[in-house]
């Protein structure tokens, strides 16, 4: 696992955040060390959506990155079940492929590019997921994107979602915030690369509060949403469309 040093160069100006190939290339070492408790939440993702999966049909990854998601629930999927990933960079799609055939997956699978920020095509879908995603979609488009979804997945069908999120009450904002920033010194990043990096998604990566997740989903007339993973200001939720 090639080391996240993407940041470690003092820059003048930090450029806004993309998923070129200098960041495909460190981005697993990226999202274990940004990201707390990683591991365990794609091994819950996993868990859902083999438990969720209904039999001729297809699971969705969007915003699939380097397939990490797909490796995870392929150990526990039925192999019968095509995956399908979708990003809107090749960087990250090709080092997907060359993942997935690493880790001899055997399953039918499709990797498609495409910005969710435009319209993307979902059918015949159990389960859906977005996995530190839907944060980087645009937010005047991201109510049109999750109806997309809606209308993809088959009735009873499920959406995983796992975002980073807002407090409910902005007076814990700051402490959070803190509390994440000690995550990442306790994983070697320097102050230099926690501002830059910091400076560099301000205006890519924006985050909802919780409630304003459920609400979006809700409103996209999905039911029986719930929490299943928090950490300070991350957040994991599952919804059902209705049968």
């Amino acid at each position: 696992m090639e080391r996240d040093e993407v940041y470690r160069e003092q820059y003048t100006k930090p450029s806004d955040f993309k998923f070129s190939s200098k960041v495909a290339g460190v981005f697993d070492d990226m999202v274990n060390r940004s990201v707390p408790f990683y591991e365990e939440m794609q091994r819950m993702v996993a868990e859902l959506a083999a438990d969720h999966a209904t039999p001729h049909s297809k699971i969705y990854d969007l915003g699939c990155s380097t397939g990490n998601t797909m490796i995870h629930m392929n150990e526990k999927v039925d192999d019968s079940i095509p995956f399908i990933g979708v990003d809107d960079s090749k960087d990250m799609l090709e080092k997907c492929r060359n993942k997935l055939l690493q880790f001899d997956v055997k399953r039918s699978f499709d990797l498609v590019v495409a910005d969710l920020n435009k319209d993307v095509q979902i059918e015949n879908a159990s389960v859906v997921v977005l996995c530190l995603t839907l944060q980087f979609v645009r937010p005047i488009n991201r109510e049109r994107l999750i109806r997309q979804i809606f209308e993809g997945l088959n009735k009873d069908g499920s959406l995983i979602i796992i975002e980073k999120i807002l407090a409910e009450d902005s007076r814990f904002n700051r402490d959070f915030i803190k509390y994440y920033y000690d995550m990442k010194r306790r994983h070697h990043y320097s102050e230099m690369e926690i501002a830059q990096k910091r400076e560099a998604l301000e205006n890519v990566l924006i985050p909802y509060k919780l409630s304003e997740n459920i609400t979006l989903l809700r409103d996209a007339g999905f039911e029986h949403c719930e929490v299943f993973f928090k950490w300070y200001n991350f957040a994991g939720l599952i919804a059902k469309k209705p049968s």
